[in-house]
């Protein structure tokens, strides 16, 4: 089975309405079209890398090799945990959680997108409290670190509600213009206040190395459930 070489293929995040998982072939089909349906507002550009200004056969087939990219190029040292996100039944977007020499400095990075037609009912906070969960609860971070542009409120605001707080600021130039981003941090005393979703995390235990961590007696609490 492909989780005896690869566990990560096996790990499940459920929350009282989502479920994320790492992303099958049927998955990732429907994925792109999620993608290629729209995902923002085309007036208004929210990501560092605009890979949403394509055609809509390109985003997808550039969303699903993506996808795949960061399974082969996959270290204990630099990896890029993607999930896609699940709600009755129907794939509705993406949430990443990812990190470089986590071993040494226990922190992660968050990232996410929603289909247009999913957005606005809470599942942005829902299923960034789950891989917050497995950060802070399952592989033993102690920060976690976002970024939002200053005019993704919805963004801004799912941080904020999770315990974030401000950590700077960053100029980048997206569309040929200066914008601002909002860096956000949030460490582990953050979270414990402000964790307030119920997260289920199974098959964690095999996926340990994958990570950069030693045995898990050597680490947190596990948060299989």
């Amino acid at each position: 089975m492909l989780t005896d070489h690869w566990p990560i293929a096996g790990l499940r995040l459920t929350t009282p309405r989502l479920e994320l998982r790492v992303p099958d072939p049927d998955d990732l089909a429907v994925l792109g079209d999620v993608a290629a349906a729209g995902v923002h507002d085309p007036a208004v550009q929210p990501f560092s890398v605009p890979w949403t200004d394509a055609e809509p056969a390109v985003v997808a087939r550039n969303t699903i090799q993506f996808q795949w990219g960061t399974w082969a190029r996959w270290s204990p040292d630099d990896w890029n945990l993607q999930f896609v996100v699940v709600a009755d039944g129907t794939v509705i977007g993406t949430q990443a959680v990812s990190a470089r020499q986590f071993a040494v400095l226990r922190e992660v990075a968050t990232g996410s997108w929603l289909g247009l037609k999913f957005q606005g009912r809470g599942y942005g906070t829902e299923m960034r409290a789950a891989v917050l969960e497995l950060a802070f609860a399952g592989l033993g971070a102690e920060f976690a670190v976002s970024e939002a542009f200053d005019h993704n409120a919805a963004s801004y605001g799912v941080s904020k509600r999770l315990g974030y707080v401000d950590d700077g600021v960053e100029r980048l130039v997206v569309r040929g213009q200066a914008t601002v981003g909002r860096r956000l941090r949030l460490d582990r005393a953050g979270w414990d206040a402000a964790r307030g979703v119920p997260v289920k995390i199974l098959g964690l235990e095999p996926c340990r190395a994958m990570f950069g961590l030693g045995d898990a007696a050597e680490e947190a609490p596990s948060a299989e459930g």
